[in-house]
């Protein structure tokens, strides 16, 4: 499961995206002490829908993403203290772009370039005293004895700590392998892939989900990030209508999908995640995977019995499952593989596990 975390600034929408995402009630019980509040957020799929449709299962299961949001006195230091956040997938930085005179602006104006980067920043500076503090016991303690593991990791971090000295994320960085696994308890935060999303004002809509600001564009080149654009207020209002209602205002605004989904679109975009499905009598699900994962480990997500006695896997592809209707018809017309172990999933593979108990 994909597990991201919400993170910004004061006043810019992250409970309301939160509330929305995740259908969570706001839990607010006046602490000061900041922890993770934290929530599931379903997948929104059409090709699940479609197969439903077509097995009639008892029971439709969407693939899920957990979200977590900063409850109580928040800082950056918070993000490397608290588990939920450093042991994210992805960190989703909500930027304020909406105007309204009733919520000021801690900064005191609209700028979500300047947001945007001041984040980064931030980041930046937690995970250079992270890398110091490291360095300084991987010192001490070199002093003592060698190592070659230990004069390793110290090699690794020195050159973390010169890139983050000058003002970049460790996710620009070009890692060996070895040298990735090293870094990976850390859990650096300005290495975790980071999405914007921009906060729109009503009156931006519909132009202001396509285009974004070429100064923003910079800023996220610069720091190897991605962006998505909603608009918080109007998901508000949507949210609250029957379906038919919710269709007929998202056509009024022009909005082809749901800010929800097209969060949620950017996140796998950005961690390269796929989805594969299985299908029968009892329940449809989808499933996410990293994309290049083979075929024994995408049965390790759903048991890890399946992963350790298997034998093969059954594949259709979706289009073609869709085409003709059934797992039957797809046999009969050659379109089921019978794939091994190795085998790397695609997206849309619809899969039937063999295995050996």
């Amino acid at each position: 499961m994909l597990r991201a975390a919400l993170i910004g600034f004061p006043a810019v929408g992250k409970t309301t995206l939160f509330r929305l995402m995740t259908s969570v009630e706001e839990a607010r019980d006046g602490t000061r002490r900041a922890e993770a509040h934290v929530g599931i957020a379903k997948v929104p799929e059409p090709r699940l829908d479609r197969l439903v449709e077509l097995f009639r299962p008892k029971q439709r299961v969407p693939a899920t993403v957990e979200l977590a949001e900063m409850v109580g006195h928040a800082t950056t230091q918070s993000l490397v203290d608290i588990a939920a956040f450093r042991d994210a997938d992805a960190l989703l930085h909500i930027v304020r772009a909406f105007r309204d005179e009733r919520v000021p602006h801690t900064s005191g104006s609209i700028n979500p370039v300047r947001d945007t980067r001041t984040m980064e920043e931030e980041l930046i500076l937690a995970d250079l005293g992270v890398a110091e503090r490291r360095i300084e016991r991987l010192h001490r303690d070199l002093k003592k004895h060698k190592s070659d593991d230990l004069e390793a990791e110290q090699a690794v971090l020195t050159k973390c700590q010169a890139t983050l000295e000058a003002g970049t994320p460790l996710r620009r960085m070009a890692l060996e392998p070895q040298a990735s696994k090293l870094l990976r308890g850390f859990q650096f935060l300005s290495a975790k892939p980071l999405l914007v999303i921009n906060n729109l004002d009503e009156s931006d809509l519909p132009s202001g989900l396509e285009e974004t600001d070429p100064s923003l564009q910079e800023v996220l080149r610069e720091a190897d990030a991605k962006a998505v654009a909603v608009c918080a207020k109007i998901e508000l209002e949507i949210g609250q209508l029957d379906k038919e209602s919710a269709e007929a205002f998202s056509a009024d605004l022009g909005l082809a999908e749901s800010g929800l989904d097209r969060i949620i679109r950017a996140s796998y975009e950005l961690l390269g995640y796929i989805s594969f499905f299985t299908v029968g009598e009892d329940e449809c699900r989808a499933w996410t995977l990293p994309r290049g994962t083979v075929a024994q480990d995408a049965a390790r997500e759903i048991h890890s019995d399946i992963s350790r006695g298997f034998i093969r896997a059954e594949v259709v592809a979706y289009t073609d499952l869709i085409e003709h209707g059934s797992l039957a018809s797809c046999r009969e017309h050659g379109l089921v593989r019978l794939e091994g172990k190795t085998y790397v999933v695609r997206d849309g593979d619809v899969i039937t596990f063999r295995f050996a108990t």
